[in-house]
């Protein structure tokens, strides 16, 4: 039986099983935006997380992140996490609605003159309520608080199929895509098979490397 793929056509490459790839998209903002308004009424508020609260930072960076193939965090050791929430130049935030938190920011200003919007997201159950909004809010305000001239991101095609049109209508501008393959995070174990269903899981043939 001949199983053989027909050729691809021209600009297409192969992914091999076992791999994933995405494409990334880079933004930028380099000038602060308006102002918004004030705080809604309501019992949102950023927490901003230390050292002490890993258990609270690898929960939450689970259950936001799931979904979204964010794995980095779950590749190095608790020292390194620890090193990272400590890190003054570095601010994780958890938003906190009444006693349950329910999402993540994290803005990196280790390089001088920028900051990085490294990790941002809700728990699926808050998503669509406006509250991205009021976090994108403040992660800008905590951003522009500080001596910098860009504010910068990149998000891929496993996040959420929005979140580009998001982060456009939030000011900023896309400058650069890329190409990313690397293991599938589902095979290594750092990830259960069931997250981010809608990106196919590509198991290697039985008997094959």
């Amino acid at each position: 039986m001949n199983d053989t793929n027909p050729e691809l056509p021209e600009g297409y490459s192969p992914v091999p099983s076992g791999k994933v790839a995405n494409a990334v998209t880079f933004l930028e903002m380099r000038r602060r935006p308006p102002e918004t308004g004030g705080l809604p009424e309501s019992p949102l508020s950023l927490v901003r997380l230390g050292p002490q609260n890993l258990d609270i930072y690898r929960r939450l960076f689970r259950e936001v992140g799931e979904d979204w193939m964010w794995v980095a965090m779950l590749e190095i050791d608790d020292d390194a996490v620890r090193d990272i929430l400590a890190d003054p130049s570095v601010e994780t935030y958890a938003l906190r609605d009444g006693t349950r938190d329910i999402g993540l920011v994290e803005l990196d200003f280790r390089v001088q003159g920028e900051c990085e919007l490294v990790y941002f997201g809700l728990v699926k159950d808050a998503i669509g309520k406006g509250t991205g909004r009021f976090l994108m809010n403040q992660a800008i305000a905590k951003a522009w608080a500080q001596p910098i001239d860009r504010f910068w991101l990149h998000t891929c095609t496993f996040d959420h199929p929005a979140a580009v049109g998001f982060y456009q209508r939030s000011g900023f501008k896309p400058y650069k895509l890329m190409v990313e393959i690397h293991d599938d995070p589902r095979l290594l174990g750092l990830l259960p098979k069931t997250a981010a269903p809608h990106v196919p899981l590509l198991e290697p043939a039985s008997g094959t490397e």
